[in-house]
């Protein structure tokens, strides 16, 4: 099936897609949604925030740009961790850092280091040293700027806890599309997490992913596309967009037992904890 899903019932309390690449194209039969208009059916739904998160270089500087153009939007910068072995490979990795630190002091709608992390999926053993070193830098920014670290953790876990360890966590981090089990969700949340929750926690395969929302306080659960990703149920396999996160929303509700609205109030309460303070038409 192709083509992008239709518009879902709209929630009756505000929330944000609280990670979302609106600069990628799922392919060329499929390119992005104008910002424009992504960030319209966004809005008729209910997802009235984004936080923008740019992945490599060029990704990191739209964002920035995107965030300045627009009310709705804030802005991660960061090199994604299947990005530090190639740079590292051209010798330009501490060049490519300095940038993204340029980028995170440029504008105070900047309120993300990440997306960083550890990919073991993608990347292999020979790529690891670099993703460390990388993943350690971005640690260390996010603590000196004060700013939200955002991390993308793929096959990784025991490793993005034990650099965290090491490094120190920042006073706030999110869990970029938890894809633990309970247990890892607790280890996370001990150390300060906000855990954020895409489709995959819609899919039928994902009751480990269902019992880890159920162990995360209401104080603590986030929710995001990663879109053009990770679209939800019913429509996997399709394009996603900040304008399906009611479908994971509503989801998430029914594994917690909990109202819609009722979530949808601590999202947003929660958004503002994890990414240091309201923003569009909740304040700057």
């Amino acid at each position: 099936m192709s083509g992008r899903p239709e518009l879902p019932e709209a929630l009756s309390h505000p929330v944000a897609d609280n990670h979302c690449h609106l600069d990628i194209a799922r392919g060329r039969d499929e390119p992005a949604l104008p910002v424009d208009e992504a960030l319209s059916l966004a809005a008729s739904v209910g997802v009235t925030r984004v936080v923008q998160i740019g992945c490599d270089l060029e990704g990191a500087r739209w964002a920035v740009q995107t965030a300045q153009a627009h009310d709705q939007v804030v802005a991660g910068v960061a090199l994604h961790p299947n990005e530090a072995p190639l740079l590292a490979e051209q010798g330009r990795l501490d060049e490519a850092l300095a940038e993204i630190e340029r980028l995170a002091r440029s504008s105070d709608r900047v309120r993300a280091i990440g997306e960083t992390g550890l990919d073991y999926y993608r990347t292999g053993e020979e790529g690891r040293a670099a993703q460390h070193e990388s993943f350690r830098a971005h640690v260390e920014l996010a603590k000196a700027l004060d700013k939200t670290l955002v991390i993308h953790d793929r096959d990784a876990h025991e490793d993005v806890v034990r650099l965290l360890d090491e490094v120190g966590a920042p006073d706030r981090w999110v869990m970029h599309c938890f894809s633990g089990d309970a247990d890892f969700a607790r280890a996370c949340l001990d150390r300060g997490a906000h855990l954020s929750f895409a489709g995959t926690v819609t899919f039928k395969n994902a009751e480990p992913l269902r019992e880890a929302l159920r162990a995360t306080p209401l104080d603590r659960i986030l929710v995001e596309t990663d879109a053009p990703y990770l679209t939800p149920m019913p429509h996997r396999g399709r394009p996603n967009a900040s304008y399906l996160v009611p479908l994971t929303v509503r989801s998430m509700a029914r594994t917690r037992g909990l109202g819609v609205s009722e979530l949808c109030a601590a999202i947003a309460v929660n958004t503002d904890a994890a990414f240091g303070g309201p923003w569009g038409a909740h304040g700057v």
